[in-house]
């Protein structure tokens, strides 16, 4: 792990308050990002990688959710400490955000050109014409042909592979520090996701820009991240580099992510599926979350709740069978 964090979050604890209790979202996360890499939130649907990155940026709709305590620090800023006019200044310049699907996250009624324009004019001073430049710019960056054409065009004009483009041209417009992308492949085909991701790190090799990159699927974690964490009902449950999370890794949560994802050089019939489903996070299982679902469990597991501690170097894992003994290499 790398001695500078631009992000570093600590203890943090998002709920939701419903008729039919607390839901635990987020629930006492604790994950860096470090100055210039890539760091992937890897987990189920349900698992608490989206909040995670709403309770960065402050976007929790307020009511029925609030984050109820913990530290997000940018750069050793804690963004729970500022109030909300400097944090809207910090959104899109410092952090920005590409949303899962670029086609609800447009607004139809304005070009492309208004949107993006729209972005930059509200971090940067500037003249009309040198804001349109700007916008073609990063419309070039990404690759989008013909992008004075494009300006001109509105959303459902656009491919969805060229929509994604768009909103990553958005969330780089104003150059951030950080880049959080939640999901931005999922909607697209395979050759499209290649693209985007092959984008992505380009943009990151160029720019220096951290990624914090949330998704589902380990294979595209691999092509893009440095770093991952996988988080299970609200709880992240190991982090280690890429490297050694896919070769040897030590929860058994991650084992069955890994054993359910598909490989070319595995036969379709040796897939496994994870028994069960992610628990009701109002009323989540005592000890640790996973031990209904997990072939390992242990009496302690049903009853005391594994703190994540680091077993060897850059390696983190919370687990109680992992510490007596019975790690990935007799698994």
């Amino acid at each position: 792990m790398a001695d500078s964090n631009i992000l570093e979050i600590i203890d943090l604890r998002t709920h939701f308050f419903t008729d039919e209790g607390v839901v635990k979202a987020v629930d006492g996360v604790n994950l860096t990002v470090p100055e210039g890499e890539s760091v992937g939130l890897v987990g189920e649907s349900g698992s608490g990688k989206s909040m995670t990155a709403f309770s960065i940026l402050r976007l929790i709709p307020d009511p029925p959710g609030k984050i109820v305590s913990g530290q997000i620090l940018l750069r050793g800023q804690d963004l729970l400490k500022l109030p909300e006019r400097q944090m809207r200044s910090i959104r899109g310049k410092k952090i920005s955000m590409i949303f899962q699907e670029p086609s609800t996250s447009m607004n139809p009624s304005f070009t492309i050109g208004s949107q993006i324009e729209e972005a930059i004019r509200f971090h940067q001073e500037g003249r009309a014409s040198d804001v349109r430049e700007k916008a073609l710019a990063v419309l070039r960056s990404v690759k989008i042909p013909d992008p004075r054409r494009i300006l001109s065009q509105y959303p459902h004009e656009l491919s969805g592979g060229m929509l994604q483009r768009v909103m990553i041209a958005i969330a780089i417009s104003c150059e951030p520090d950080l880049l959080i992308c939640d999901e931005p492949t999922t909607a697209l085909d395979v050759s499209t996701q290649a693209q985007i991701i092959t984008l992505l790190n380009e943009l990151r090799s160029q720019r220096k820009t951290s990624f914090l990159f949330i998704t589902h699927d380990l294979g595209v974690l691999s092509w893009i991240c440095t770093y991952a964490a996988v988080m299970y009902a609200g709880k992240i449950v190991e982090y280690a580099d890429i490297r050694s999370l896919i070769r040897t890794p030590r929860h058994p949560y991650t084992r069955a992510l890994i054993g359910a994802s598909p490989r070319l050089d595995c036969d379709r019939d040796a897939l496994s599926s994870i028994p069960g489903t992610v628990p009701n996070l109002i009323e989540p299982p005592a000890g640790c979350r996973f031990h209904p679902r997990c072939g390992r469990a242990e009496t302690i597991c049903s009853s005391q709740t594994p703190s994540l501690k680091e077993e060897e170097r850059g390696h983190w894992v919370a687990c109680f069978t992992e510490r007596n003994g019975d790690g990935a290499e007799n698994a």
